[in-house]
């Protein structure tokens, strides 16, 4: 709709899923054309910018995130999701990675929105996700006709409590690559160009992960933002080990052109063996409370939590033998509790072996959404002229 003859005005709804922030777009309220339609959302969100002040975004990635909704286009689903990952530094919107946290914000405004019949005293939305290909359930209490939104249920890395929402990604291996163990091996080493050599194990579950061990990088793996995100040393390290593995596994062509930002997969965590920390808060994490502790890198710094998708491929490769996560947990069991910046997050898996790779039937993490906003966001006409070149 046009409002003051030079402004453009969206619907939209701004929501925190588990540790992210981002917000919800209909497709049907935006332009079919994706050029144009890119360009009004990165308007949106004030990118680029580093602290997108013209914009919605809050300045980081875990802020910086969108959702597409639109009416089911696959049989037995009540809605459907595209993830967007919104560069702060490049006029690039990410598709091809997704997000369960905003995922469980999508699962609740469906609800919310009559996409689905309440159900006590869970309801079970699907989600048909289109990064993936996959299904998403996400599972809401509901109780006496109503969402349960005073459920007294904490995460780590959000202040207060919500509603547990439990999020469940079906059938999740080999999306991208279409293996779960994309290289076929357990372990792979990497060498870099200047001849450093790096064990890793490389995953395909919801996203393609890269796991590199803290010791083998120099680190502990208990560090927080200020130790990495200052570290450039470590985080060169780290992208270099990231961009060839992407070039390995072909997901990254010309090795010259790649950013965090315009490259987002693979991603690439840090594990270690359990041991006591502080998070970013101050909060003492136990040994025993942990069976493995994460750290997750986004779009080139530390992700203050750790990634639902990221936990997901970690919990798998916890169970798969020989993989270096498999090496590090004490037993192996279908429940991981990852230690990360802010705490900890417990994640189930369903894996099983056929042939001479792993189908992960299940995983479900769990997490806590809230709306936070309806409104208009404005943009000038002139998005709605972008030139193709």
């Amino acid at each position: 709709m046009y409002v003051y003859n030079q402004l453009y005005r969206i619907p939209g709804t701004l929501v925190r899923g588990g540790t992210s922030k981002g917000v919800i777009l209909r497709t049907v309220d935006l332009p079919k054309d994706p050029m144009i339609r890119d360009e009004i959302i990165l308007k949106i969100f004030g990118s680029p910018s580093n602290n997108q002040i013209d914009g919605i975004g809050g300045g980081t990635p875990l802020t910086s995130k969108l959702a597409l909704v639109g009416p089911p286009i696959f049989p037995d689903t009540h809605i459907s999701y595209t993830f967007g990952q919104v560069s702060l530094e490049k006029k690039v919107i990410d598709y091809k990675v997704t997000c369960g946290n905003i995922a469980s914000a999508v699962g609740l405004y469906a609800l919310e929105e009559g996409y689905v019949q309440l159900q006590e005293p869970v309801t079970v939305v699907r989600i048909f996700n289109t990064n993936i290909n996959g299904i998403i359930e996400v599972e809401i209490p509901v109780a006496k006709g109503q969402i349960q939104y005073d459920d007294e249920f904490p995460i780590s890395g959000v202040p207060g409590t919500g509603p547990r929402i439990m999020v469940n990604f079906i059938e999740t291996g080999g999306k991208f690559l279409g293996k779960t163990l994309p290289t076929g091996n357990a372990v792979d080493t990497i060498r870099l160009d200047d001849g450093r050599e790096y064990l890793v194990t490389v995953i395909d579950a919801v996203n393609p992960v890269v796991f590199v061990h803290a010791e083998d990088i120099g680190v502990s793996g208990t560090e927080l933002s200020d130790e990495i995100n200052h570290n450039h040393l470590l985080l060169d390290t780290l992208e270099s080990i990231r961009v060839k593995v992407g070039g390995m596994i072909g997901l990254i062509k010309n090795r010259a052109a790649v950013t965090p930002s315009t490259h987002a997969l693979p991603k690439i965590a840090i594990i270690a063996k359990p041991k006591e920390y502080e998070t970013e808060e101050k909060k003492k994490i136990e040994k025993d409370s942990i069976d493995i502790i994460g750290r997750y890198i986004s779009m080139g710094s530390l992700h203050r939590a750790f990634a639902v998708s990221g936990s997901i491929a970690l919990a798998a490769a916890a169970n798969i033998p020989g993989t270096l996560p498999n090496q590090l947990v004490a037993s192996v069991h279908t429940g991981l509790r990852i230690g990360h910046p802010t705490g900890a997050i417990y994640v189930e898996t369903q894996i099983v072996k056929e042939g001479d790779d792993w189908k992960i039937k299940r995983a479900a993490v769990e997490r806590t959404a809230r709306r936070l906003m309806d409104g208009y966001l404005y943009v000038p006409t002139s998005c709605l002229r972008t030139i193709h070149v």
